[in-house]
């Protein structure tokens, strides 16, 4: 399992609004004063966006949470949003030299096959399974997460 934390900003009708935790590990690096990504992630750690996760569990605004994913529901997540539309265009290509049609037609079969598999994907209705529990409810006297 994936795990990270977040916070509640707010609840409604089993929908809650979080946060996710700012997490860098750009804070221990020896060489963080000459690092460009450390740069990065103070730039890009202002713009947290907010989540909205369905959580039928009692939480109000400001409660902690435990956000997990299976390694096995983000490999498929990557997979079909990365690779799919890849292979589409790649055969959309192929299928349009194979009809002789030049550059310009294998560039378009490349981008109906590309359009295909967003369609495919945004059709499936598919999303990873995230699993939102309170800290408090799954940390027993002396563990720590």
């Amino acid at each position: 399992m994936i795990s990270t934390s977040a916070r509640v900003i707010s609840v409604t009708n089993g929908s809650a609004q979080i946060e996710p935790d700012q997490q860098s590990a750009c804070n221990s690096c020896q060489s963080r004063s000459a690092c460009g990504v450390s740069g990065l992630g103070k730039y890009f750690s202002a713009n947290r966006k907010t989540i909205d996760v369905a959580c039928d569990a009692n939480v109000r605004a400001g409660d902690e949470l435990q956000l997990s994913m299976s390694e096995g529901d983000l490999i498929r997540a990557g997979l079909l949003a990365y690779l799919l539309p890849v292979v589409l265009a790649l055969t959309g290509s192929g299928i349009a030299a194979l009809f002789g049609s030049g550059d310009a037609g294998a560039a378009l079969g490349a981008l109906m096959g590309f359009a295909a598999g967003l369609l495919i994907l945004r059709l499936s209705n598919w999303v990873p399974r995230l699993v939102a529990m309170k800290k408090n409810d799954y940390l027993t006297e002396g563990e720590t997460p």
